[in-house]
């Protein structure tokens, strides 16, 4: 999921600066309506994912050279909330009747979610 947000962000990065920003805003984050859609799932499941480890795994990757606006850091824990959903979704898509997924199941999907995401 860090290595997802991070490239969500990379993506909104090269938006950013094609719009001759230094700051993400949200709409520079390339959400798709499926991600959207797995955003607002992980919502209703009224979980909290705490925002300062994604920031930190964020500084511990080669510096963006931009920043994130406050908006965007507040979705962040939404972004990763949706990303989880969309992986756990994945995983049924593939293997729906799989209790203890092997190698690999784990190798497909994240296979699929690499080309996808």
């Amino acid at each position: 999921i860090d290595d997802k947000i991070y490239d969500v962000i990379l993506i909104g990065k090269a938006s950013a600066k094609a719009n001759l920003r230094d700051v993400i805003e949200p709409w520079d984050l390339p959400i798709t309506k499926g991600l959207q859609e797995s955003i607002h799932r992980f919502e209703k499941l009224d979980e909290e994912i705490e925002l300062q480890p994604l920031l930190d795994q964020l500084t511990a990757r080669p510096p963006l050279d931009v920043a994130l606006s406050e908006e965007t850091e507040r979705r962040l824990p939404l972004i990763a909330g949706g990303l989880s959903v969309a992986l756990a979704d994945t995983f049924v898509t593939i293997a729906p009747d799989v209790k203890n997924l092997g190698t690999a199941e784990w190798t497909t999907v994240f296979d699929i979610f690499h080309l996808l995401i």
